[in-house]
């Protein structure tokens, strides 16, 4: 893995200064931090070494909870419990309930600046991303042993600059100095070590939980030149869940709207549903209903296949755009790097690669 030293104008680079910076990862459905000691990158656990947090955050009426303490309320508190926050950065409250028309919240606030309102009054997308990067500056200190100096956030290389700014005023909310945002899929380069070695074009296909970045890079002695980058902050694995959802939906026999916790729980169904299909081909939903009935039913992955096959096509369809930007064909590309957790899913894969003609790499955890 390349180290990069990072100093801001004005700033020393002198070794023996203590200073403590970190890269943060903040996604749609989870995020994590990671720093460099001695010489290694290594990902930063919470004080029950876990190193994943969950990109939720719960208003109650005398706290606020995140990650799995949020997670677990997110049920039963639908209203008041807030997930994938950063798919609604940047937008507007009709592009919201456009897109995603069966989220569980009270909107409220102008059009152009959305809220939901929870609890504790409302909250907008920035100061909920601003309590994540809060539970990660704060497991950062414990696990460094200091203040951090600044650090790094990642962001999808199509984010424009409203959702730029946003993220920096999120980590300014949560008491973070930001040495630079780095795009996603340079940093999914660069893990790889692909900067080291290696010349020519590297296609980056990046699937998180609520965005989907392409990016064609050039690598020439070890610099990252962008040719072109597409996507859709819109697209993710959160879409699979929905697509899954509206089927259990239909199959049930129910009717819209539904009440807040049974729209989450048919959200969390789906999600298991679809993880479980990454190793095996058939798995059992049961599904609480508000009127205390069970519903069950099973999935097999030829129809998960089915009803997410249109979602995988419409990357596909990104990334011939992206390339025609970059002037590339698809015989130029060297490596295509796949990130992000929805790539776990066999049926991206298995359509990346064909559409690539060549086996993408996979070998790091997305």
């Amino acid at each position: 893995m390349a180290l990069l030293q990072i100093a801001e104008p004005g700033q020393s680079t002198v070794p023996h200064e203590h200073r403590l910076a970190a890269g943060i990862d903040l996604g749609t459905t989870n995020s994590l931090i990671a720093s460099v000691q001695s010489g290694n990158a290594s990902t930063l656990s919470d004080d029950q070494g876990r190193e994943i947090l969950p990109s939720i955050v719960s208003y109650q009426a005398d706290n606020i909870l995140v990650g799995q303490t949020a997670q677990a309320l997110s049920i039963e508190d639908a209203q008041n419990t807030i997930t994938s926050a950063k798919r609604l950065i940047g937008r507007s409250l009709q592009d919201i309930q456009s897109k995603y028309p069966s989220l569980p919240y009270d909107f409220c606030g102008d059009e152009n600046h959305p809220e939901i309102m929870t609890r504790q009054g409302a909250v907008n997308p920035v100061q909920v991303s601003a309590e994540i990067l809060k539970s990660l500056n704060s497991r950062a200190q414990a696990a460094l042993g200091g203040e951090l100096t600044g650090v790094v956030i990642t962001v999808p290389a199509h984010f424009d600059d409203a959702q730029r700014q946003s993220t920096k005023d999120a980590a300014k909310l949560a008491g973070i100095s930001v040495l630079r945002l780095l795009n996603e899929p340079t940093a999914a380069a660069v893990a790889y070590g692909l900067d080291s070695g290696q010349e020519g074009v590297i296609a980056v296909y990046d699937l998180g939980g609520g965005t989907f970045d392409i990016s064609i890079l050039r690598l020439n002695k070890g610099v990252f030149e962008v040719l072109a980058t597409g996507g859709d902050s819109a697209l993710g694995g959160d879409d699979f869940d929905v697509a899954l959802v509206d089927y259990f939906v239909e199959q049930a026999g129910l009717v819209r709207p539904l009440s807040p916790s049974l729209e989450r729980q048919l959200m969390q169904q789906a999600c298991y549903a679809k993880e479980q299909l990454t190793a095996k081909e058939q798995v059992d939903i049961t599904i609480s209903l508000d009127d205390n009935s069970d519903w069950q039913t099973s999935l097999t992955k030829a129809q998960l296949n089915e009803l997410i096959g249109s979602l995988v096509n419409k990357t596909l369809r990104a990334c011939r755009r992206t390339l025609k930007d970059a002037d590339i064909t698809i015989d130029e590309v060297i490596e295509v790097v796949m990130v992000g957790g929805s790539t776990r899913v066999p049926l991206v894969r298995s359509e990346v690669e064909k559409h690539f003609n060549k086996k993408p790499l996979t070998s790091i955890d997305p």
